[in-house]
């Protein structure tokens, strides 16, 4: 079972800090708040904090080996990013006609393409049909839908030889596990991976080394890892009710970075959450995944 030491929280007041990804070069933690539309760089060894206004809210980015731009999915789409110019270059907005949706959680693949889904803002999640999807940038320079039917997704990630993906839809409480091909980029064979608690949605999540997935439960204060078959291997409680993302970094990939919010608490909650909207530090006696970059 995995063992946790709190290393740091880092009081930066995010309202819906998201998408946590650790930069091998750089030695620093990169991360979005998503409603304050702002992107944060923050190297540990020297306690260095940066942070970026963006031009309209980064649900969520990648890596590009060699360049100082991001692969992104802001709310209205795919675009090329640079953070310290400002610089935006749209590539797609597939949604653009759905004003009730935004895009929010996504990551690179083991093959270099960047993956990122939308979820139902305004309206029902939990209709029968929900208009979230999941799209792949690539190099065809298009965005291929190829999942729909979802209402708030999230938690992508996959297993360390890249044939099983793994999603949730927040919505419905319910994490699912793919078999992945990666040379198409195609899902298939859904099943039931895990399941949260009425209240609590599965969030941003990553893979170890070993093939255990990490998942931010939001609403149930806490992380949780499972083993490849979705047995919970450990429940790490964190201060703070709205756990959002977590990643592996550090020097050796061993300390786990969980982003949070203070989105939608009352001042009585935030009061008996004084750590809502920081960013969580652990360490732990296991090893993440090297960051996968965006090869377009």
């Amino acid at each position: 079972m995995p063992v946790m030491e709190r290393l740091a929280s880092l009081p930066v007041g995010n309202l819906l800090g998201e998408g946590v990804l650790w930069h091998p070069d750089q030695q620093a933690a990169w991360w979005t708040d998503i409603q304050a539309r702002r992107l944060f760089r923050y190297h540990p060894a020297t306690e260095a904090l940066e942070t970026w206004d963006t031009p309209e809210r980064l649900a969520t980015f990648g890596f590009i080996e060699g360049s100082e731009q991001l692969i992104a999915a802001f709310d209205l789409g795919f675009a090329l990013y640079h953070p310290q110019t400002g610089e935006c270059h749209w590539l797609a907005q597939p949604e653009a006609d759905l004003h009730s949706n935004r895009f929010n959680d996504g990551k690179v693949d083991r093959q270099g393409r960047f993956w990122a889904g939308s979820m139902v803002e305004h309206g029902d999640p939990l209709a029968s049909d929900p208009a979230g999807a999941l799209y792949c940038w690539s190099d065809t320079q298009q965005a291929a839908c190829q999942l729909s039917g979802l209402g708030i997704t999230n938690g992508l990630c996959w297993s360390p030889d890249g044939r099983t993906a793994y999603l949730s839809d927040s919505a419905r409480h319910c994490y699912y596990a793919y078999d992945f091909d990666p040379h198409s980029g195609s899902f298939s064979n859904r099943r039931v991976f895990a399941r949260t608690p009425e209240g609590v949605g599965p969030d941003g999540a990553c893979v170890d080394a070993e093939g255990n997935v990490w998942n931010a439960q939001f609403g149930g204060g806490q992380v949780v890892c499972y083993s490849p078959d979705g047995e919970v291997l450990l429940e790490l409680d964190v201060p703070v009710s709205q756990p959002t993302c977590v990643a592996f970094g550090g020097p050796d990939l061993s300390w786990l970075f969980v982003t949070t919010a203070r989105e939608n608490l009352s001042k009585a909650q935030l009061a008996q959450e004084p750590e809502a909207g920081n960013l969580l530090i652990y360490q732990t006696d296991v090893k993440g995944l090297p960051v996968d970059f965006y090869r377009g």
